[in-house]
């Protein structure tokens, strides 16, 4: 949508402002900067940046790269990330956590359900076999209790490391 501001048939060359540019699309702030960042600083710059540099500013004005040429019918303009905040990647960590939690807690019944009674080592260590991820023991540990507060698992009378799995 970017590139359709640029497209001249007067061949005059055709300079907008970030600010002209984000009125005339309504994209976003955030993903034009992105945009335009891909399309000026990336690898395939069809866009010139006045000032140059990496960052866009609001007062940065942009045109038609005249020396641009590509052999290729079509291009493939890679798209910047930006980076993720420590707010984001504190969520994104909880998330994570969360649906790992879920995981241990599936695999543990799982387990279970099949064997009926286990040792609290044997299941432990059939854990550490069946989980994609790396899991530390006291993690482990705490949905085992977690599991056992919601009556899916019951400590044997007589031995306290057995567990037995409650239908």
């Amino acid at each position: 949508m970017v590139l359709l501001l640029f497209d001249q048939e007067s061949g005059e060359k055709i300079s907008l402002s970030y600010d002209e540019i984000k009125g005339k699309t309504g994209v976003e702030a955030e993903e034009l900067r992105r945009t335009l960042q891909s399309l000026a600083c990336g690898k395939v710059r069809i866009l010139q940046k006045n000032p140059k540099g990496r960052d866009v500013a609001n007062s940065d004005r942009f045109v038609v790269n005249p020396e641009f040429k590509s052999k290729a019918y079509r291009i493939k303009i890679n798209s910047i990330q930006m980076k993720e905040s420590a707010k984001e990647n504190k969520e994104t960590h909880a998330k994570i956590f969360q649906d790992r939690q879920y995981q241990i807690d599936a695999a543990i019944v799982r387990i279970m359900k099949a064997r009926k009674t286990l040792s609290h080592n044997l299941l432990v260590s059939e854990l550490f076999k069946q989980l994609k991820f790396p899991a530390k023991p006291q993690d482990l540990k705490k949905r085992i209790e977690s599991l056992l507060d919601r009556e899916y698992l019951e400590r044997d009378d007589q031995d306290a490391t057995l567990y037995k799995y409650l239908a």
